[in-house]
């Protein structure tokens, strides 16, 4: 099977040449996801919670447009700015995100101005 990209209106567009999603087979990956409102590209929220929320609805467009959902999503990788944002995201993450939960990794990193989180995931589809 041919690599798709998957694009939508309901997500971002990238600020690169990148795709915001790829499919290759029963795989998708979803490239790193931040909170900016998909119709007017501005950051949506002040706090890592309203942050995070933004950003599942970003990933949820994009595993929607792949044909997937949250329940074919095996691995997330998180990226924070601080340390102290760890329980605020946690909270929004453990009630979006359905149970059993995916393998995740949590980085602390560097974003760009006023971006508090980045989320990518990987799903395989049945």
């Amino acid at each position: 099977m041919a690599k798709v990209a998957i694009t939508t209106d309901k997500a971002p567009k990238p600020a690169a040449n990148y795709s915001p999603a790829v499919r290759k087979g029963n795989i998708v990956q979803v490239a790193g996801q931040v909170p900016f409102d998909p119709a007017t590209g501005e950051i949506v929220g002040a706090t890592v919670g309203e942050q995070t929320r933004q950003v599942f609805a970003n990933l949820e467009a994009l595993l929607t447009e792949a044909g997937s959902g949250w329940q074919d999503v095996v691995m997330v990788r998180a990226y924070l700015t601080d340390r102290e944002h760890f329980g605020a995201f946690n909270e929004v993450y453990n009630e979006l995100m359905p149970q059993p939960y995916p393998a995740r990794t949590t980085v602390y990193c560097g974003l760009a101005a006023g971006l508090l989180v980045e989320i990518d995931l990987l799903a395989v589809l049945d």
